[in-house]
């Protein structure tokens, strides 16, 4: 279906995550993968949504020069929020250890932003989903850092991966948000290109 309506288009996804290009691919889109190196730096007073929008949009920025009259470029972010303050993906294995400590028997936003642009228009969007881990044991917390290196992750964890399985007991929104990408919100802003 949206295959068709966008066959005029070169669609071009700006993410080396495996999670973004299965969902691209499951989507069943034709795409290439374009990737450049951004410093993801954000000004200190942004929060929420204004942090993932502002780094999907910087992460755009990156094309502008390059941008063809029919190129649909897609760049997202994802952070975790907890205690009024971002996760991001984790520097080391004891970050990534106090992340999980830290997310542990609490709640907290998983916020994705996803910009699409083409060379003279931009719309920027975002989703929030609101997951909760129930207690996790430091002896689980080391498993999973260890088989799984969840070091491409924001909040350093992957919904999808055995400690989603055994740790989360609660989601309110979009489960592939989580994951990295609210699909069902990128269909319909491609749909109505």
């Amino acid at each position: 279906m949206l295959k068709e309506k966008l066959a005029k288009y070169n669609i071009i996804l700006a993410s080396g995550s495996p999670r973004r290009q299965q969902f691209f691919l499951d989507l069943d889109l034709e795409f290439e993968i374009r990737l450049k190196e951004v410093e993801e730096i954000f000004p200190d007073h942004l929060k929420e949504a204004e942090i993932t929008d502002f780094l999907a949009d910087l992460k755009s920025k990156a094309f502008d020069n390059e941008l063809k009259d029919n190129d649909i470029l897609i760049t997202s972010d994802t952070i975790v929020w907890l205690n009024d303050k971002a996760l991001g993906k984790p520097k080391d294995y004891d970050d990534a250890f106090r992340m999980l400590q830290s997310l542990s028997n609490t709640g907290h936003k998983v916020i994705t932003s996803v910009s699409i642009k083409g060379k003279n228009f931009q719309k920027i969007f975002h989703d929030i989903a609101l997951v909760n881990f129930r207690k996790l044991t430091n002896e689980e917390i080391h498993y999973y850092i260890k088989n799984y290196e969840p070091f491409d992750k924001a909040g350093a964890y992957g919904i999808q991966d055995w400690i989603g399985k055994i740790g989360i007991h609660k989601i309110e929104g979009s489960y592939f948000n989580v994951m990295g990408l609210p699909v069902h919100k990128l269909y319909k802003e491609l749909e109505n290109l």
